[in-house]
């Protein structure tokens, strides 16, 4: 595919950024896609490689049809690219943007030089489609009369959501907050994704016929019982919100908040709600608890506020510079990567573990207690004499998610039936099988987070897909029974 000699003759390019003392004085996007003539130079570069794996299962969740989409940008057919990208993926401009690549770690060129850079070349396909116009409505021929309701309209519910209104059926996305997105909308900052990007997505899924509740939160504004009644199919794909929390002395004080709710209540800021009681970075010194991509969020954001100092403690051990035999290729390795918002400002320690909070007589975190640990076959063990504090006016805590919330919606339909797994996730079956998705309830099915954990936006738009191809297939056999009868 490309060019054969492409991989030889061009070096990767990289997406043009703005500089991060521009950038952290704004909330926009600050990225710029490829221009046409480069994103061809940067297709030649896929290699007829005969196997691969940037699409297989260990790169591509969605299984974009990698080497052919550069092939037709290589040759100039934008459009074709278009229509072939999105013939696996129902939101490029969503993983253009935010997927962190496991497609190029899975590249060919990887083994012995930098891989094609796949991410950028998507983006620029996507954003040149909706620029050019080429981006339309795509209505069904058929209607089935079937009606499902999809709760959450994250990622993977809205992949659900479009597959199946497209196959003819009549769907109803439920959604707590007032904004439709998910963990899209507040969960991920403007700077990453500008919220317009979403908004033009929606607007094509209604003329679609997709219809959207908003604040409407079910297990509490109307019952799962209700919709379990009312729908022939309900999907479950309200994410995996429980946070992880650190229980350790001082964890009462003021000042200390989890990360998602910060994160979300600047996009809420951004998007022009009224805050009564903000959380705000502004000349305070921040520490991050988590090494991670929302630890690094908070990271960007703070800066953006205006921080004092940034600091962000990741337990685990720093990850070495290059790839190790214990994750060969093609696998996604356990490399240092250091993110957009961390190259704008921020001290990053490892092996450091938290013990406890100190506060002052009004009750607000002013301290860190911490000590360096060693990591023991997966168990940490802190290291005596190696104690020392952290000057801290607000501390985030980005520990990871556990599982959905377990009270409201969850808890009515345990009570009809529904099994959860060993980790509290709806339990759904996996795998090709004819039940995928299905979950002890027939007639409900689970997708995204709800069902694997915490996962990657890519899984999550992976899982909606095949989640309504599953039901699609479930209504198809019950029409043909009840026409039978």
């Amino acid at each position: 595919m490309g060019k054969p000699t492409g991989f030889m003759e061009f070096d990767r390019a990289y997406l043009r950024k703005d500089p991060p003392d521009e950038r952290i004085a704004h909330n926009k996007e600050f990225e710029k896609r490829f221009s046409s003539e480069k994103a061809k130079t940067q297709a030649a570069r896929c290699m007829d490689c005969g196997i691969p794996f940037c699409h297989g299962d260990t790169g591509c969740p969605v299984q974009n049809y990698i080497p052919e989409w550069n092939d037709l940008v290589y040759k100039g057919h934008f459009k074709e690219a278009l229509e072939n990208l999105h013939s696996t993926n129902n939101f490029p401009e969503f993983t253009g943007r935010l997927c962190p690549a496991p497609c190029e770690t899975a590249c060919t060129l990887e083994i012995n030089k930098v891989p094609v850079s796949i991410k950028a070349i998507e983006r620029t396909i996507i954003d040149k489609g909706f620029e050019e116009g080429w981006i339309k409505p795509r209505l069904p021929h058929v209607l089935s009369k079937k009606t499902i309701a999809i709760v959450g309209s994250g990622p993977s519910g809205l992949a659900a959501a479009q597959q199946l209104c497209r196959s003819g059926h009549t769907v109803t996305v439920y959604e707590k907050n007032d904004r439709v997105g998910g963990l899209l909308r507040y969960g991920i900052p403007d700077f990453k994704l500008e919220k317009n990007i979403i908004d033009r997505r929606i607007r094509q899924m209604k003329v679609e016929g997709v219809t959207f509740r908003t604040s409407v939160y079910v297990g509490k504004d109307i019952s799962a019982k209700e919709l379990f009644e009312t729908y022939d199919a309900v999907i479950l794909a309200g994410g995996s919100e429980k946070p992880r929390d650190i229980s350790i002395p001082g964890r009462e004080l003021k000042g200390i908040h989890f990360a998602m709710e910060y994160l979300s209540q600047q996009n809420k800021i951004i998007a022009g709600d009224k805050i009564e009681q903000t959380i705000s970075a502004k000349e305070k010194n921040v520490v991050v608890l988590g090494g991670g991509d929302t630890g690094s969020d908070c990271v960007g954001t703070a800066n953006r506020q205006g921080a004092k100092s940034v600091i962000q403690i990741e337990v685990m051990p720093k990850p070495p510079v290059e790839r190790q035999e214990s994750s060969p290729w093609p696998y996604y390795p356990m490399i240092l990567r250091t993110s957009t918002s961390q190259d704008e400002g921020v001290e990053r320690l490892w092996s450091i573990n938290t013990t406890s909070f100190s506060g002052n007589e009004n009750g607000v975190v002013i301290k860190l207690n911490c000590v360096e640990v060693k990591n023991c076959n997966g168990k940490f063990e802190n290291l005596s004499g190696t104690e020392f504090t952290l000057d801290a006016d607000l501390v985030l805590i980005a520990a990871g998610f556990l599982q959905p919330e377990p009270s409201g919606l969850i808890t009515e339909l345990v009570e009809l039936g529904l099994q959860l797994d060993a980790r509290g996730n709806v339990k759904a079956d996996f795998g090709d099988t004819e039940f995928a998705h299905q979950t002890s309830l027939s007639k409900v099915f689970a997708c995204g987070d709800m069902r694997r954990g915490q996962s990657l936006i890519v899984w999550a738009i992976a899982e909606g897909r095949k989640c309504a191809e599953a039901v699609h297939k479930f209504l198809s056999e019950l029409a043909v029974e009840e026409n039978a009868a």
